[in-house]
């Protein structure tokens, strides 16, 4: 199954509770049921909306909001809706009176808040950044002090970019953390879109006014959390680009595309067409870009469009084949097995048996568990460590089936894959302590992995004894798989 997601971004509906935008919502709803109609089978649906769900927050204007919100759930489309405050959100201080709190009332994240989707591999992280940008005019101007105050709230809110993430990561992530792929929304826009509208309109400077007080502090954080995409409202416009910096963990500039981090920072217009704008949103779907076994996943986003809320939403970018921006994500996002049919066992009550065979066929016909010549045994301790947790909990599965024969086999199989296991560490000099370290832990980086232990043997090592060993053990491994009704012809030659 291909790890995939799909985001319905809309923004800036300015709800006031007095239902005048209710034909547009209506227009809006019916848009996204005919555009998200080709994405059902897409295990995670995600609507997000990016800000100023109200234009003020009165009672009838949240209450309203609410309303909306429901009648998006309800129409089945989406299996997941989230959202972040706007400016217009938020209480201001010279009319607090008749005015809820937004966050509470919408259960809106004050400051950030991370929702991992495990089959998609997503991690949408979600950032209030009203404290970051402009929230109050001293005579139309900001002095000093304020923009002082904000360009703290715009460094704070990076820290809190990286606290919700956590120094190691979250104890349910399926797999190592920078195998996510990681989506910031925000309501404010991090970086500028335009200049000089702020001084010349208002008095007051653009940077504060017109997005995050502290841009490359924000956009340094992001970039070093391995966020792929920025989703975002506020100036109702759309806009897409591409903000690219080098790698600090990159010990090459050489041109090569891998010193570069790349982020999307894609906007979105109010989708009610607020103050006679056009209005608009953007479908994100995440996927293999190509349908080979070697896919290349990446971005597809189509921009919609309604000229003055008048007739329906049309493509925006319709110069292009499909009207689709394609977009690379920028690294390798290809799941080792492993980690699928972890998700997979965990998402099935009951395992039969052809779903055993198939779990296990996925799991062993890798290269490390066929004559390949010397092997790489950093790139073969890597697949034996995390075959052994997916056995671990196909043996869980089987056992809550009670089929106690099966159970025998694949524990037998778990502990050959141990033996290999132990075999690579010894290849690599690795001792009994940092091996029992290896095998309590749940999740593994094979960078990390290679980058302590090269995949060259060590010295005194017999290659050639030590190998003659392993095929052994795929042998072994192979006649206990017959017990389960299976033969992959391990330690032979690779299958095409």
């Amino acid at each position: 199954m291909d790890r995939s997601f799909v985001i319905a971004q809309i923004s800036d509906l300015h709800l006031d509770g007095s239902g005048r935008l209710l034909a547009a919502i209506e227009a809006l709803s019916a848009a996204l049921r005919e555009r998200m109609a080709e994405f059902a089978d897409v295990p995670d649906r995600i609507l997000l909306i990016t800000g100023d769900l109200v234009d003020d927050p009165t009672p009838r204007a949240l209450d309203e909001a609410l309303a909306v919100i429901a009648s998006f759930r309800q129409t089945g489309l989406f299996t997941d809706i989230q959202a972040v405050a706007g400016n217009h959100d938020v209480k201001r201080p010279s009319q607090r009176g008749g005015r809820h709190d937004v966050y509470d009332y919408l259960h809106l994240p004050r400051t950030s808040k991370s929702v991992y989707y495990r089959q998609a591999g997503l991690d949408l992280v979600l950032l209030d950044s009203n404290r970051a940008s402009l929230t109050t005019l001293a005579s139309g101007n900001v002095d000093a002090s304020t923009y002082h105050a904000l360009v703290v709230d715009s460094a704070r809110l990076s820290v809190e970019l990286a606290g919700s993430m956590g120094a190691a990561g979250r104890a349910d992530y399926a797999e190592p953390a920078e195998n996510l792929v990681r989506v910031l929304a925000l309501h404010h826009h991090p970086l500028p879109q335009a200049t000089g509208e702020g001084k010349r309109f208002l008095g007051a400077p653009d940077e504060p006014l017109m997005y995050l007080a502290a841009p490359a502090t924000f956009l340094e954080a992001a970039t070093s959390l391995n966020v792929n995409l920025v989703l975002h409202g506020h100036r109702h416009v759309e806009g897409l680009t591409r903000y690219s910096i080098p790698d600090p963990r990159a010990t090459r500039s050489d041109g090569n595309e891998s010193f570069w981090r790349t982020i999307y920072v894609l906007s979105c217009p109010s989708s009610t067409g607020q103050a006679g704008d056009d209005a608009g949103f953007n479908i994100v779907h995440f996927g293999p870009m190509f349908r080979t076994d070697d896919a290349e996943y990446g971005f597809a986003i189509a921009r919609y469009s309604r000229s003055r809320n008048n007739g329906g939403f049309h493509l925006l970018d319709s110069n292009l084949p499909d009207g689709v921006i394609r977009l690379p994500a920028g690294r390798d996002y290809s799941r080792d097995p492993a980690v699928q049919v972890a998700i997979e066992i965990a998402s099935s009550a009951a395992l039969t048996r052809d779903q055993v065979a198939a779990l296990l066929r996925r799991l062993l016909t890798r290269r490390a568990f066929y004559a390949d010549g010397e092997p790489d045994w950093a790139n073969a301790l890597h697949t034996y460590l995390v075959t052994s947790h997916a056995l671990a909990d196909l043996e869980g599965g089987l056992a809550r089936s009670g089929r106690k024969r099966e159970v025998a086999a694949l524990s037998a199989a778990a502990g050959l894959v141990r033996q290999l296991i132990a075999q690579c560490a010894g290849a690599l000099g690795i001792d009994p302590s940092q091996l029992d370290e290896l095998l309590a832990r749940r999740l593994f980086s094979r960078e990390d992995l290679r980058r302590e232990w090269p995949g060259m043997p060590r010295t005194g090592f017999d290659v050639a004894a030590q190998t003659g060993q392993r095929l052994q053990l795929l042998h072994d491994l192979n006649a206990q798989l017959k017990a389960l009704g299976l033969d992959l012809g391990l330690g032979g030659e690779a299958p095409p």
